[in-house]
């Protein structure tokens, strides 16, 4: 990776040439909560877990929902405006169950009693402070990185790199208009996030970038794509988990495909932090690869429970990252409370260990009842039709689960699906009844679910 590692300092010393190379300066906050040392961890559930995954719901909202999705039967529940709808909530992002932990409410709570939101501003101007600077250097240490820089989404955190990532061959052309073979080659998976699509695009509508899009996890037509390109500066980027799949990159045979052509990796390892690993930094670190991947992208509203993105990299490229990422730029940077509650989340992340046992735990369980043979806390239960879908969302709604159906743009048109996710604030009992709700309007391999269950119990 020599090449790519000129190529970027190449590209500061022409950013420091026109005094454009811009650098975060924090406001140190004070007093500074910082929950590492005092931080009140637990050796398993509590009953404030609960209220991550069981949410209410007005009875007026339950109807407006319910009139939204056809009706098969054309039967009315009886209602009673003055009761709210209890649901059991399988459609979110909090893996763990962190967003309701006592230190991550605590240290929101205490950083805006003591300091509000702010201060307000982007992270260049005036809206970085040391409680960003603890949380970038506690997720480079997790993901095992030299550097790190905060985003205020995750969706940010693509763009932010992307961009950056562009305007290395602008910085470096002649004239800031760069040739065809100047230009950098992506190569990105056909299901990957809508922001690095995004952030794609923009790249290549700078005319800074050629794109090639491989098949789903085909290695095979990434080594041919790659094998055909002429280009001298190509990158890969991969979501290391997918969101609506819930299947892995094959990250083994993308590192051995890095070592045979040299291009720049990088992994967009939002569902897998946390969730993967010892120490939850993800799928690299279950394969020991994180030497292997240039540039881990991520984000702190799935696992973590809060709100923001990531960049963990090398410190020459954060530099290149906020001073030519427009999202990073152009974005008023994270308010101090989520902040502070994201970096009490990591502590806690690290210390509770067994929250990662159990939201593995419910995927075996998912497996037993089912044997569907899932690999991650995302399950992706295909239906077809986008009428098919939503009846079985509203069956969904009606037995008491929140579960919404998938439907284009976010999905291809005919696989509209039901998108569930795990968490460790789930129990058995939860993924017992939710198979048999599930069981009415979805046919799962196991012969007998009556058999499956009473086996477990």
């Amino acid at each position: 990776m020599a090449l790519w590692d000129q190529w970027v300092e190449a590209a500061l010393v022409k950013l420091a040439s026109k005094n454009l190379l811009r650098s975060t300066r924090p406001i140190s906050l004070t007093p500074a909560y910082f929950p590492a040392d005092e931080v009140e961890t637990f050796d398993g559930p509590r009953q404030w877990d609960r209220s991550s995954v069981e949410v209410e719901m007005d009875e007026r909202a339950f109807r407006e929902w319910l009139s939204e999705l056809p009706d098969p039967g054309g039967e009315s529940i009886a209602k009673d405006e003055n009761v709210s709808r209890k649901l059991l909530l399988f459609s979110g992002n909090d893996y763990l169950g962190l967003s309701s932990h006592p230190a991550v409410r605590k240290a929101a709570a205490k950083a805006a009693q003591e300091h509000g939101m702010g201060p307000r501003g982007s992270a260049l101007i005036c809206g970085y402070s040391n409680y960003h600077m603890l949380l970038e250097a506690s997720l480079a240490e997790l993901k095992n990185k030299e550097d790190c820089l905060l985003c205020p989404t995750g969706f940010a955190a693509n763009v932010a790199f992307m961009s950056a990532l562009g305007s290395i061959c602008s910085l470096l052309a002649v004239g800031g208009r760069p040739s065809e073979d100047q230009k950098i080659a992506i190569f990105s998976d056909a299901l990957n996030h809508a922001s690095i699509i995004d952030g794609i695009r923009l790249v290549e509508r700078q005319q800074e970038a050629e794109v090639f899009v491989y098949r789903h996890r085909d290695m095979v037509h990434l080594n041919a794509l790659l094998s055909c390109c002429k280009m001298a500066k190509k990158v890969v980027i991969t979501d290391s988990l997918f969101s609506m799949d819930g299947d892995f990159a094959p990250i083994s045979d993308l590192v051995e495909l890095r070592k045979k052509h040299g291009f720049l990796l990088a992994i967009d390892d939002a569902h897998s932090t946390l969730v993967c690993g010892e120490n939850g930094g993800g799928l690299l670190e279950v394969y020991g690869y994180e030497s292997d991947v240039d540039i881990c992208i991520g984000t702190l509203s799935k696992a973590v429970g809060c709100l923001g993105g990531f960049v963990a990299c090398s410190n020459k490229w954060k530099q290149l990252i906020q001073s030519r990422g427009r999202s990073f730029i152009f974005s008023t940077s994270l308010p101090v409370p989520i902040v502070a509650a994201s970096y009490a989340s990591l502590v806690v992340a690290r210390k509770e260990k067994w929250r990662r046992t159990a939201v593995w735990s419910r995927v075996d369980d998912f497996n037993a009842l089912t044997r569907l043979n899932i690999t991650s806390p995302i399950i992706s239960l295909v239906i077809g039709s986008e009428k098919a879908a939503l009846c079985a969302s509203r069956h969904m709604l009606e037995s008491g689960f929140h579960i919404t159906a998938i439907r284009p743009p976010t999905v291809p048109p005919n696989s509209c699906r039901l998108r569930i996710t795990l968490s460790a604030a789930h129990t058995f009992e939860d993924i017992k009844k939710l198979v048999a709700a599930l069981s009415l309007c979805f046919v799962f391999p196991a012969a007998d679910q009556n058999a499956q269950i009473a086996s477990k119990l």
